[in-house]
C-alpha cells in the first residue's frame, strides 16, 4: 500500500506525467482520504527512514490532516497517529541535528497536524501535550531551552494553537466556539503558567544568540496575551520586553526584534479589560516614558530627515500610540468609569497628545495614517463633550495646526510629474481624510477653526505680497486648498450672502479672503498647481462675484490667459471651469463677448483624430485626460462658454446674432469641406463632422438652456431672431445626418445636438422633426438608439403639446413602424436583451406621454387609423408577456397602465360606482367611438386573465409581478366603471362559465374594493387557491 500511495503522489505531481495517468492518480488519492489503510500508509510515508520526497511527505500529511479535521478517526486511530508523530519529532527535532530537520514547508504542515491532534486529544488523552512539545526545546532535558530546532518547532506550534482556538478574526460555528472555550479554560488551569515561564527562558537563552528565535517568541506572546492572565508575563517577560524595545543596533539599522517587542506592547495594551484595569496597565507599563524614549532614539530622531530613517520602527511605535490613545479615549467616554480612573485618563490623554501628534506629523504618510483612527476618536469625544471644558479646549489648537501642516505638499514632491502620479493620488486621498479631521475640529469649536484658518490664509497672502514669485508654491497651495475647504462652513447658512450681507462670521472671512486672493495677482504665480487651485476657488464661490461684480472683469481676463496654459492638465480643466464661471455669472458679466471670442478664438478650430483601436486599453485616468477625445470634450466647454457670454441680457440681439454667426460659419465650412470625403468612407472626415455637430449643439446650449414646457423658465425662451440664426445650424446638422445616417458616431452627435437645439429653436424645431426621425431612426440604428430618441421625443411632446399635433399626426405611423421593426428584431445576446427591454419601456412611455398630454386623438386620427390595430396588438402583447426575461414584468406593468389610460379616455363617462353598495346606472355606455365598450370587454379584459393563468406569474413572491397585479386590478375596475352591467353580465353568463369558475367573489371584490389593492389582494388569494 505504501508503494501504491507513493507512486500515485509522484505521478500526480510530476509535470511530465501523461494526463490519463494523472487523472487516475488523483482519483486514487481522493479515495484514499476515506480509506483507513490509506491513512496508515500516509503516516508511515511521512515518518519513514530513509525519507521520501518532499511532495510525497507533504501530500501524505495533508491526507492525515483532512482525516483528523473532518473527524473521521476514532480515539484509537488518533492515539496511533499521535504516538507515531511524537516519536518522529523526538527523533528529528530533539537531537539538535540540523541535517535531520524538515524544510519550512513540511514544518508548517507538521505543525498543522500536531495542532489538529491537540484540539482532538488535549482534553481526551494527551494532557501532556505541552510537556511533550516543550521537552523538545532542551538538548539535555535540564530545563535550558538550548535546542534550536526543538524551540523553533515549539514556537510554531504555540502560534498555530492560538490561530486555531483563539483568533477572533476567524468566524467559527457555535460548536467550535464552545470547544475552543473549553480548551482555553483547560490550558489556563494546566499549562499556561508553564508556557509563560518558557517564554522567559527562551528569551533569556536566545536574546544574544539568534534574533529569529526571539522574534518568533515575541510574536507568540503578542498572540497569547489576548486570552491569558496578563500577570504571568509581568515578572519575567516584561523586563526583557523593555530591554528589547529599547535596544539600539550598531549603525541604527533595522531591528526586527525591537519592532516585534513594540508590537507585543501594542497587543498587551489592546487586551480587553475593565476601564480601571486598562488605565492601571498603561500607568504600570509607563508607556508614555517608553514611547518618549523611543522617539528620542537616534533611529527616530537623529535620522528622521535622512534616508536611513527607520520607518518600520516608526510605524510600530505609531501603532502602539494609536492603540493606547484609543483605549484612553474609550475610558473618557465611559460615563460609568470611576472618577479617579477618568481623572487618570485625562492626565494620560494630555501626556499622549504630543506623542500622537509627533507621528501624525511624520513625513511618511503611512505612519501618519496609523494614528488617524485614534485622533478621530479623540475629536469625536471632544465634539460630544458639551460644554467643552477648558482643559480639553487647550488640545484643539495644536491638533488643528498639525492637520493644516499635514495638508502641505512635502519638500520632495513635484506637482504634475508623470512619474509621481501614484504618489499624487495617495496624497490627495490623505487630504480627504485630513479634511474629515478638520471638519471635526470645526464641529468642536468653529470660532477657533475660523480664526486659525483665517490667520494661515491671511499670512500666506501677506507673504506673497512681500516675496512675490520667490515664495514656495507649496505654501500657496496649502493656503488655497484650505480656502477651498473653508467655504463649507457657509453652506449651513445658505451660502455667502443673506440679503446682500455676509451670512455668518465664516462667510465674512471668506469674502475678505476672496477679495484678497483676486487682488493679490496669485493667478499669475508661475506654478500650475496654484493657477488650477485659483480657478477652482473662483468657480466654487461664484456667488461672491454676484455681490462683488467689480472683480468679474479681472477674473475673466485671467481666465482667457489660463485657457492657453501650456500644461495640458491645467489647460483642459480651465476650459471646463471657464464655462462654469461664465454660465453662473452670465447675468453679471456684461457685454464682453467680442473680447473673449477674439482672445480664445485660436482654441476653437476643431482637429478631429481617429481613435487608435490598437492602443492599450489599460490607460491610466491621467493619461486618458491627455487623449484627443478628452481634449475635444474640454473644447466643447469653450463653445458653451461663448454661447453663455454672447447671449447675456446686456448684449443687443443683433450682436448676439453676429457672435453666433462668427462661430458657426467656420463650422459650416468644415462640414461642407468634409462631407464628400466622409461619404466616401474617410474615417477622419466622419470624425471631424461628428465633432462639428457636437460643437454646434453645445454652442446652442450655451445660448439658451431653456426647457420647453417648463413654466418656471418661460422667461428664458430665446428671441426669435436668435432662433432663426440657429435654424441654420439645425439645417447644417440635418444635411450631414441625411448624408451620413449610416454612421453611428454622426447619429450620436446629431441626437445630442437635437436636444440642445430644442432649447434655442423652440417651436421652430417641429417642422423638421420628420427629417430628424428619418436620420436618427435609420436602418442602421440600434434598439438602444431608438430608445434614446423616443426619450427625446417625450420631451418634445411634453414641451410643445399645444403645437405638436399636426406634426405628430403626420409622423406617428412611420415612427411606430421603425419602432415595431426594432421590437421584432431577433435577440442575439444579453446586451440585445437589455436593449430590447429598454426600447419596450421607452415605446410604452412615449404612448403614455401622448395619452397624458391631451394628444390621444392623434392615435385614432384619419392618418393613423390604419395603424391603430397594430398599436393595440403591440401593447396588449407586451401586457400579457410575463414570462421570465429581462424587463418583461416592467414592460407588462407599463403596458397595463397604458391600456387603463386608453379605457379611461375613450370609454366615455363612468356609468357604475365602486363601494360597499355598488351601483350600475341603467344608462348605456357612451364610448368615444362606436364599439369601444365591446372592445374593452372582448379585447382588454381577457389579457388580464391570460396573465393570471400564466403559471410563472407569482405576485406573492415577486415584487414586480405584484405591481403588474395591481395594474390588472385597476384595468378590471376601469372596464367596470365604463361598461357597468354589460361587463357583469359578460362575466356571469360567458366568461366565468367558459372557465368553469364561480366568479361571484371576483365580481364582489371588483365592485366593492374602493382601492384597487383590495381587488389585487383578492386575486392574489385566488391564484394561491387555484394553484394549491
Amino acid at each position: 500500500m505504501d508503494n501504491q500511495v507513493e507512486n500515485a503522489i509522484e505521478i500526480a505531481w510530476n509535470p511530465r506525467s501523461e494526463q490519463s495517468l494523472k487523472a487516475q492518480a488523483f482519483d486514487f488519492l481522493n479515495q484514499l482520504r476515506t480509506d483507513a489503510s490509506g491513512r496508515e500508509a500516509c503516516v508511515a510515508l511521512f515518518t519513514r527512514t530513509p525519507k521520501c520526497s518532499e511532495v510525497v511527505r507533504l501530500v501524505s500529511l495533508d491526507v492525515v490532516n483532512n482525516a483528523i479535521q473532518t473527524q473521521q478517526l476514532d480515539t484509537t486511530s488518533l492515539n496511533h497517529i499521535k504516538e507515531t508523530l511524537l516519536e518522529y519529532v523526538r527523533r528529528t527535532y530533539a537531537t539538535g541535528d540540523q541535517a535531520e530537520v524538515d524544510p519550512a514547508s513540511l514544518q508548517n504542515k507538521l505543525t498543522q497536524t500536531l495542532t489538529f491532534l491537540f484540539v482532538s486529544l488535549y482534553n481526551q488523552g494527551w494532557e501532556s501535550f505541552i510537556d511533550d512539545i516543550l521537552g523538545l526545546t532542551s538538548l539535555r532535558n535540564n530545563g535550558t531551552r538550548d535546542n534550536f530546532n526543538g524551540t523553533v518547532l515549539y514556537l510554531r506550534i504555540l502560534g498555530s494553537i492560538h490561530d486555531e482556538i483563539a483568533d477572533v478574526i476567524i468566524s467559527r460555528s457555535t460548536v467550535e466556539t464552545k470547544r475552543n472555550t473549553q480548551l482555553k479554560d483547560a490550558m489556563r488551569v494546566r499549562d499556561v503558567a508553564k508556557v509563560a515561564a518558557s517564554w522567559e527562558e527562551i528569551l533569556n537563552q536566545w536574546r544574544d544568540q539568534n534574533d529569529g528565535v526571539v522574534e518568533m517568541c515575541l510574536k507568540v506572546i503578542g498572540k497569547w496575551v489576548s486570552w491569558i492572565d496578563i500577570s504571568l508575563i509581568f515578572q519575567g517577560v516584561l523586563p526583557i520586553l523593555f530591554d528589547l524595545a529599547g535596544r539600539i543596533k550598531p549603525g541604527n539599522g533595522e531591528d526586527k526584534v525591537r519592532d516585534a517587542a513594540i508590537d507585543t506592547f501594542t497587543e498587551i495594551v489592546a487586551k480587553k479589560m475593565k476601564p480601571a484595569d486598562k488605565i492601571g496597565l498603561i500607568v504600570y507599563l509607563n508607556l508614555g516614558q517608553v514611547i518618549s524614549q523611543l522617539i528620542s532614539s537616534p533611529a527616530l530622531h537623529d535620522l528622521r530627515t535622512t534616508s536611513s530613517y527607520d520607518t518600520d520602527l516608526a510605524e510600530a511605535v505609531a501603532k502602539l500610540v494609536n492603540n493606547t490613545v484609543f483605549d484612553i479615549v474609550k475610558v473618557l467616554e465611559d460615563t460609568q468609569a470611576p472618577i479617579d480612573t477618568r481623572e487618570q485618563a485625562e492626565q494620560l490623554i494630555h501626556s499622549f497628545l504630543p506623542l500622537l501628534l509627533r507621528f501624525f506629523a511624520d513625513e511618511y504618510d503611512e505612519i501618519c495614517s496609523t494614528v488617524i483612527p485614534s485622533l478621530t476618536d479623540l475629536l469625536t469625544f471632544l465634539r460630544k463633550a458639551k460644554p467643552l471644558p477648558t482643559k480639553f479646549a487647550e488640545m484643539l489648537p495644536p491638533v488643528l495646526n498639525a492637520i493644516i501642516q499635514k495638508m502641505r505638499y512635502d519638500e520632495t514632491s513635484s506637482w504634475g510629474a508623470e512619474d509621481e502620479q501614484t504618489d499624487e493620488a495617495e496624497f490627495q486621498e490623505l487630504r480627504k481624510r485630513l479634511q474629515v479631521l478638520q471638519k471635526s475640529v470645526a464641529a468642536v469649536d468653529e470660532a477657533l477653526y475660523v480664526d486659525i484658518l483665517s490667520n494661515v490664509i491671511g499670512n500666506t497672502f501677506q507673504n506673497l505680497d512681500q516675496q512675490g514669485g520667490q515664495m514656495d508654491w507649496r505654501d500657496l497651495d496649502l493656503a488655497l486648498h484650505e480656502m477651498y475647504l473653508f467655504g463649507e462652513l457657509t453652506i449651513p447658512n445658505g451660502g455667502l450672502y443673506a440679503k446682500s450681507q455676509p451670512s455668518s462670521v465664516a462667510a465674512e472671512r471668506l469674502i475678505i479672503m476672496m477679495s484678497k486672493m483676486v487682488e493679490s495677482g496669485i493667478a499669475n504665480f508661475a506654478h500650475p498647481a496654484i493657477q488650477l487651485q485659483y480657478m477652482e476657488i473662483v468657480v466654487r464661490y461664484c456667488s461672491f462675484f454676484e455681490n462683488q461684480s467689480r472683480y468679474i472683469q479681472p477674473v475673466l481676463e485671467q481666465f482667457v490667459v489660463l485657457v492657453h496654459y501650456p500644461h495640458i492638465r491645467v489647460r483642459t480643466r480651465s476650459w471646463y471651469l471657464f464655462q462654469r464661471f461664465v454660465k453662473h455669472l452670465r447675468a453679471h458679466v456684461g457685454n464682453v463677448a467680442e473680447t473673449v471670442i477674439q482672445s480664445i478664438g485660436d482654441l476653437l478650430p476643431i482637429k478631429a483624430e481617429v481613435p487608435n483601436e490598437t492602443a492599450d486599453d489599460d490607460m491610466s485616468s491621467d493619461e486618458s485626460d491627455h487623449s484627443a477625445d478628452a481634449a475635444f470634450n474640454g473644447q466643447l466647454y469653450l463653445f458653451e462658454a461663448i454661447g453663455c457670454i454672447s447671449s447675456t441680457t446686456t448684449t443687443p440681439v443683433e450682436k448676439q446674432i453676429l457672435y453666433a454667426r462668427s462661430i458657426m460659419e467656420p463650422l459650416f465650412s468644415d462640414i461642407e469641406r468634409n462631407l464628400g470625403p466622409a461619404k466616401s468612407g474617410d474615417a477622419q472626415a466622419v470624425q471631424q463632422i461628428h465633432h462639428v455637430i457636437m460643437a454646434l449643439g453645445t454652442l446652442a446650449h450655451g445660448f439658451s438652456d431653456w426647457t420647453p414646457g417648463n413654466p418656471s423658465t418661460a422667461s428664458h425662451a430665446p428671441k426669435p431672431e436668435v432662433s432663426a440664426e440657429f435654424s441654420r445650424a439645425a439645417e447644417a446638422i440635418l444635411i450631414a445626418l441625411e448624408a451620413l445616417k449610416s454612421s453611428f458616431d454622426v447619429r450620436t452627435a446629431a441626437r445630442a445636438s437635437f436636444t440642445r437645439l430644442m432649447g434655442v429653436l423652440g417651436i421652430g424645431i417641429l417642422p423638421s422633426l420628420p427629417r430628424w426621425i428619418d436620420g436618427l431612426l435609420s436602418q442602421s440604428s440600434s434598439k438602444d438608439e431608438m430608445a434614446m430618441f423616443l426619450r427625446l421625443l417625450d420631451q418634445v411632446v411634453f414641451g410643445f403639446k399645444k403645437e405638436i399635433y399636426d406634426v405628430l399626426d403626420s409622423l406617428l405611423t412611420p415612427l411606430l413602424q421603425r419602432v415595431f421593426a426594432g421590437l421584432a428584431e431577433p435577440i442575439t445576446g444579453t446586451d440585445d436583451e437589455v436593449q430590447l427591454a429598454e426600447l419596450r419601456r421607452e415605446y410604452l412611455t412615449f404612448v403614455q406621454i401622448i395619452l397624458n398630454n391631451d394628444l390621444a386623438s392623434v392615435l385614432v386620427s384619419a392618418s393613423n387609423q390604419g395603424f391603430f390595430e397594430s398599436l393595440i396588438a403591440s401593447v396588449t402583447t407586451l401586457a400579457q408577456t410575463v414570462t421570465s426575461g429581462t424587463g418583461n414584468l416592467a414592460a407588462s406593468r407599463l403596458a397595463f397602465s397604458v391600456i387603463t389610460r386608453m379605457a379611461d379616455l375613450w370609454g366615455g363617462a363612468n356609468i357604475a360606482t365602486i363601494g360597499p353598495q355598488p351601483a350600475s346606472s341603467s344608462t348605456a355606455p357612451s364610448p368615444a367611438f362606436d364599439g369601444f365598450d365591446r372592445f374593452l370587454i372582448e379585447r382588454f379584459h381577457p389579457i388580464c386573465w391570460v396573465v393570471l393563468r400564466e403559471q410563472t406569474f407569482r405576485p406573492a413572491t415577486d415584487a414586480q409581478a405584484k405591481q403588474v397585479l395591481n395594474e390588472i386590478a385597476g384595468l378590471e375596475q376601469m372596464i367596470y366603471l365604463k361598461t357597468g352591467d354589460m361587463f357583469i353580465q359578460h362575466l356571469q353568463q360567458e366568461f366565468f362559465p367558459a372557465m368553469g369558475v364561480n366568479g361571484s367573489d371576483f365580481i364582489k371584490s371588483m365592485t366593492t374594493s374602493t382601492d384597487r389593492k383590495g381587488l389585487a389582494g383578492y386575486l392574489q388569494g385566488f391564484l394561491k387557491d387555484s394553484r394549491a
